[in-house]
């Protein structure tokens, strides 16, 4: 039914757009008015993006299936694939992190927000698998008071990983941060100054069978 009902649509757009050349060239040959020529195919222009915009279904912001309401900010945040996929962060449909911006890097990406505002104000990456784990440890203890942290992960985030650190991305809403493991997909969103754990988040440990 669905597809009988597009190619009908199809078949009404052709016929539109054949319609408009038709009167176009009627318009010319026949040396009608250049305004009601004007009138004409502005109205039938109209109706051919009616009615392709019927066909389209509505799209909210950072593709998500549903709108938020007005007081409440819109994001979508994809942890990497394995070392392959980079992860993705989504605020408003803006895109702060991916690889197509080549801002990402491997270990704890993170993505500061100001809390009122919505604004961008901070982000970095973390390697966890060979980088320094008192570069995050830093970066965690100078989030400013009401910032919106949002965290995903690549390739590997927990190797370097210790109780400081766990511990202060606990403090910012985390239920997870301390089974975090080896090549575990992890996304987070919490802040900083929550009473309470943050219900955006997600966690998928990593099975990789070892080959003994």
């Amino acid at each position: 039914f669905f597809f009988f009902t597009g190619l009908l649509k199809l078949a009404v757009l052709v016929s539109i757009l054949f319609l408009v050349v038709f009167l176009a060239f009627e318009l010319l040959e026949s040396n009608m008015n250049l305004n009601l020529g004007k009138v004409l195919g502005k109205r039938v222009f109209m109706a051919v993006l009616m009615l392709f915009s019927a066909t389209r279904p509505p799209r909210h912001k950072c593709g998500l299936s549903k709108s938020c309401p007005e007081d409440h900010f819109a994001f979508k945040i994809t942890s990497g694939a394995a070392s392959v996929v980079g992860p993705k962060m989504c605020l408003q449909d803006n895109v702060l992190m991916s690889g197509v911006k080549n801002n990402i890097g491997r270990g704890i990406n993170i993505a500061l927000i100001n809390g009122k505002t919505g604004e961008l104000t901070k982000m970095d990456s973390f390697d966890m698998w060979s980088g320094d784990v008192n570069h995050l440890i830093k970066f965690l203890k100078e989030i400013e008071d009401g910032s919106i942290v949002m965290m995903a992960t690549f390739d590997d985030p927990a190797t370097k990983l210790n109780d400081e650190a766990r511990n202060l991305i606990a403090e910012l809403g985390s239920s997870s941060i301390s089974i975090l493991g080896f090549r575990d997909n992890w996304v987070f969103v919490g802040g900083k100054g929550i009473k309470t754990k943050s219900p955006f988040e997600q966690h998928i440990k990593n099975n990789e069978l070892e080959v003994l």
